[in-house]
C-alpha cells in the first residue's frame, strides 16, 4: 500500500485564505441584504399605517405628528434606494450613495427623546390617538410590536450597519474598487453610532439626576447642573474625628461633588422616603487614600482630605469599599486632568506684561533712553513691603511664589535713602 503526500505550497495557502475571506464576505453580504429587506418592510408599515393615516384623519396636529415620527419617511425613502443597490450586489456604491443622507438619521437620533415624551403625553391625554394606536399595533403585519419599539428601529439598524460593514471591509481585498467605498462608509456610520450611544448615556444620566433630586428633602441642594454626571450611590459609615460611633450615611457620588445624606424620619408625613443632605463636598481639591483594606480582610477605610477638613468612610464589605475607592479616584483624577489642561492653555494664551506708558530719562552722556514706569513702580513696592507682614491668605496658589520673592528681596538700611529716578510716591 503506497501513500502519496500532497505538497502544499505557498500559493495554495494564499488561495485558501482568499477563499475563506470570500466565504465570510458572501455570508455577511447575504445577511445584510436579508435584514435590509425586513427593515424596509417595517419602515413601510410605519409610514403607511401610522404617518399617512394620521395625516389623512387629522387625529394629531402636524407639529405633534412631526415631533413623534420626525424624519422616518425620509429614512424609508433613502433605505429603499440602498436596498436596490444591495440586491444588485453593489455594496460599495450603495453605501457611498447612502452616507450623504445620514443627516436624516442624525435628525431622528437627536429627536428620539422628544418623540417618546410627546408620544407618552398623547397616549394619556388624546383618547382618539390612544385608541388608534392600539388598533394599528394589533395588526398582524406588526407581529406584536408596539409603536415605541418601531420607533427604535432606525437606531438599531445603524448599529447593525456598523458590524456588517466591518465584516465586509475586513474580507475585501485592498485592490478591490469597493474597499475604499466601504472604508469611508464604516467611518461615517460609526460616527452616527457613537452619537446614538452618547445621546443614550446623556439621557440615562439625566434620568438618574432627576431621581436623586426627588430623593432629597427640600430644594436647597441642587443636583442638576450642566456637565455633571451621576456615578454611584450607597451606604457607608462616616467615622467622626471626635471618637463617636460611626453612623451609616447615604452617599451620592457625582463627577464633581459628593453628597452625604441621612434618611428622614420614617414617620414623617411627606418625607419618610427621602434623604436630608448633611454635607456637600467638592472633589476638585480632594485627595483620596485607602487607610486599610488592601488585603482580603473584611471591610476597609478610605480617607478624603479637603482644604477645610477630612472625611473618613468605612464599610464592612471589602468589595464595596474597593469600588468606592476606585470610583472616587477616577472622578478626582479626571477633574484634576481637566484643570491641568486649562492651566496650560491659560499659560500659553497669557500675554507678556507690558506698560503702555513709558518715561524718558537721560543717561550719563545726556542722550535720552526709555524705561518702563510700571517696572520701576513694582520694584519700589516690593522694596517697601514690610517683611514681617503676611498679606496673602493661606491656601492660595500663588502664596509660595510671592513669599519667596519677598524673602529674596534684599533688606534696606533705614539710614540710606533710596533714589529711583521716578516721581511715583508709595503711600
Amino acid at each position: 500500500m503506497s501513500v502519496h503526500l500532497k505538497h502544499v505550497g505557498p500559493a495554495d495557502t494564499v488561495q485558501e485564505q482568499r477563499d475563506r475571506w470570500q466565504r465570510k464576505r458572501n455570508r455577511a453580504a447575504r445577511e445584510l441584504v436579508e435584514t435590509e429587506q425586513r427593515y424596509c418592510e417595517k419602515l413601510e408599515l410605519v409610514t403607511m399605517y401610522f404617518v399617512e393615516i394620521l395625516k389623512a384623519k387629522g387625529t394629531l396636529r402636524q407639529d405633534i405628528r412631526e415631533s413623534i415620527f420626525s424624519s422616518i419617511k425620509s429614512i424609508h425613502s433613502v433605505n429603499q434606494t440602498l436596498l436596490a443597490y444591495l440586491e444588485e450586489g453593489k455594496f460599495g456604491l450603495g453605501f457611498e450613495t447612502f452616507c450623504p443622507h445620514l443627516h436624516f438619521y442624525i435628525t431622528f437620533v437627536d429627536n428620539i427623546e422628544t418623540a417618546f415624551k410627546v408620544l407618552q403625553v398623547q397616549v394619556k391625554k388624546n383618547k382618539a390617538f390612544a385608541r388608534f394606536k392600539k388598533i394599528q399595533e394589533a395588526r398582524p403585519e406588526f407581529r406584536g410590536l408596539k409603536l415605541e419599539e418601531l420607533l427604535n428601529l432606525p437606531l438599531q439598524r445603524i448599529h447593525q450597519y456598523k458590524h456588517f460593514l466591518r465584516d465586509l471591509t475586513e474580507n475585501t481585498s485592498l485592490d478591490n474598487p469597493e474597499f475604499q467605498q466601504l472604508t469611508g462608509a464604516v467611518k461615517a456610520i460609526s460616527e452616527v453610532s457613537q452619537r446614538i450611544q452618547d445621546n443614550a448615556r446623556s439621557h440615562e444620566n439625566h434620568l438618574q439626576m432627576h431621581r436623586v433630586q426627588k430623593l432629597l428633602k427640600g430644594r436647597k441642594t441642587k443636583v442638576l447642573a450642566p456637565g455633571r454626571w451621576y456615578i454611584r450611590e450607597g451606604w457607608l459609615r462616616a467615622v467622626p474625628i471626635n471618637g463617636e460611633d460611626a453612623k451609616p450615611k447615604m452617599f451620592f457620588l457625582f463627577s464633581d461633588i459628593l453628597l452625604m445624606t441621612k434618611p428622614c424620619h420614617p414617620l414623617h408625613p411627606t418625607n419618610s422616603d427621602k434623604f436630608e443632605c448633611q454635607a456637600l463636598y467638592h472633589l476638585k481639591e480632594c485627595a483620596v487614600d485607602k487607610v486599610f483594606g488592601h488585603t482580603k480582610s473584611q471591610g476597609g477605610l478610605i480617607s478624603l482630605t479637603f482644604e477645610r477638613g477630612k472625611l473618613l468612610l468605612m464599610s464592612s464589605d471589602q468589595e464595596d469599599i474597593n469600588d468606592w475607592y476606585r470610583s472616587l479616584s477616577s472622578a478626582i483624577g479626571q477633574l484634576k486632568s481637566r484643570s491641568t489642561v486649562v492651566h496650560k492653555r491659560d499659560d500659553l494664551s497669557r500675554k507678556p506684561l507690558r506698560s503702555n506708558e513709558e518715561e524718558t530719562i537721560p543717561n550719563k552722556d545726556g542722550h535720552p533712553y526709555r524705561r518702563k514706569r510700571n517696572m520701576v513702580e513694582r520694584e519700589e513696592k516690593v522694596q517697601t513691603v514690610n517683611p514681617n507682614s503676611q498679606p496673602f491668605l493661606p491656601g492660595s496658589h500663588s502664596t509660595a511664589s510671592k513669599r519667596m520673592k519677598l524673602a529674596d528681596t534684599p533688606k534696606e538700611s533705614p539710614e540710606e535713602p533710596q533714589h529711583t529716578g521716578s516721581t511715583c510716591v508709595i503711600l
